[in-house]
């Protein structure tokens, strides 16, 4: 069982991949060397995409893909809800493989929506430094790298369906109708 990395400061190199999302990065990095504890705002859809998920049910995804998958990229708290940073195009695909999965269904119900966030949307990235660990706006995995691995939608439609699997079941089977005979055959004897 593996848990997230503890890494809450970005790196030199994580600070590039983050700039280099913006229109002028280097106007960024100056901003960044003046202000590490400023936050930013970021477009998405060139450099990553980003899913966000309430914060509980964000941090059950996270935990998801670092105890049972590949773990995951950066991903941060800003406002109530975690945002996990993607591959581009993720947020054109997830909304239809959830759609897929029966998401809206009545079965579905206790699971929060998912907004993604791809070309023509932007995010408020956390500061560089963040010594407050109880603060709105964080790094829980922080980038460390100029090419962070970035899941896809397959992964965080995995992820989601395993962070639900709790508070509700969820198949790609229709529900058996109120007359019909269900037969336990887990028992054999």
């Amino acid at each position: 069982m593996t848990s997230a990395p503890n890494v809450t400061r970005v790196s030199a190199d994580g600070v590039a991949w983050l700039a280099s999302a913006g229109p002028h990065p280097r106007s960024t990095l100056a901003l960044w060397e003046e202000r590490p504890d400023a936050p930013v705002v970021l477009p998405c859809g060139t450099v990553f995409d980003v899913v966000s998920a309430p914060a509980v049910f964000g941090r059950r995804m996270l935990d998801r893909l670092w105890d049972e998958g590949a773990g995951s990229g950066p991903v941060a708290v800003f406002r109530g809800r975690t945002l996990l940073f993607a591959a581009p195009g993720t947020a054109q695909r997830l909304p239809s493989l959830l759609d897929w999965e029966e998401w809206g269904s009545q079965r579905a119900r206790a699971v929060p929506p998912l907004l993604c966030h791809s070309t023509g949307d932007a995010i408020t990235v956390p500061p560089l430094t963040c010594d407050d660990a109880g603060g709105s706006a964080r790094w829980l995995v922080a980038p460390d790298t100029r090419h962070p691995w970035l899941p896809g939608p397959e992964m965080l439609l995995w992820a989601a369906v395993r962070a639900a699997r709790p508070a509700v079941r969820i198949s790609i089977f229709p529900p058996a109708g109120q007359d019909a005979k269900v037969y336990d055959v887990s028992r054999r004897r």
